[in-house]
């Protein structure tokens, strides 16, 4: 599967690149897109701890509830600091469903392994106050980012960010999959 994920990244970093310096007088670097990416492979592993509050509970994964106030509070977020509320909700849904990811793929790790199952359970109020730490930055590098967001060039570029972000936070499998599902809607490009 990394084998996969690095021929795409260097195919789509190719085209995506090429495309981005006809088309754009100054091509952005995949630099301005690293905070889209280290915040969100931040937000998946903080999904681990969620994933260990929810366990055993009755509290489901899906929680339409809380999702609700995440998208309200961040298009209020976006608003504020000058990005689209609606970009930012969409980027954030897929945030969203990244987090879920993890946290079922956690829960059938635990399932086919119970000795693997987490033993103590987090506070889930205390890890939605860094989740909304991170969401607050996250808002913010999505403003700041308009430009790479738009660029052609943004699908490459931002896939070589994933896929730099994954080595250099040391993802494992179930995260950089989960990674891949958090980026979709950065990218704002015309097909």
């Amino acid at each position: 599967m990394r084998h996969i994920l690095i021929a795409a990244t260097a195919a789509a970093v190719l085209a995506g690149g090429a495309g981005g310096a006809v088309a754009a007088p100054v091509a952005p670097s995949h630099g301005q897109l690293r905070p889209l990416a280290g915040l969100s492979a931040d937000r998946l592993l903080v999904a681990d701890q969620v994933a260990a509050a929810k366990w055993g509970t009755d509290s489901p994964i899906d929680d339409p509830a809380r999702e609700k106030e995440v998208l309200d509070a961040v298009a209020e977020q976006a608003e504020e600091a000058g990005a689209s509320p609606g970009a930012t909700v969409r980027i954030f849904r897929d945030q969203i469903e990244a987090s879920k990811v993890v946290q079922r793929g956690l829960y059938r790790k635990w399932q086919a392994d119970p000795s693997s199952a987490p033993t103590e359970r987090p506070d889930l109020a205390k890890i939605r106050l860094e989740i909304n730490r991170i969401n607050g930055e996250l808002v913010h590098a999505i403003a700041d980012s308009a430009t790479a967001r738009t660029a052609p060039s943004c699908p490459g570029l931002l896939l070589a960010r994933a896929l730099a972000t994954g080595h250099e936070k040391r993802l494992d499998g179930l995260h950089a999959v989960a990674l891949t599902r958090a980026l979709p809607s950065v990218c704002e490009t015309a097909p």
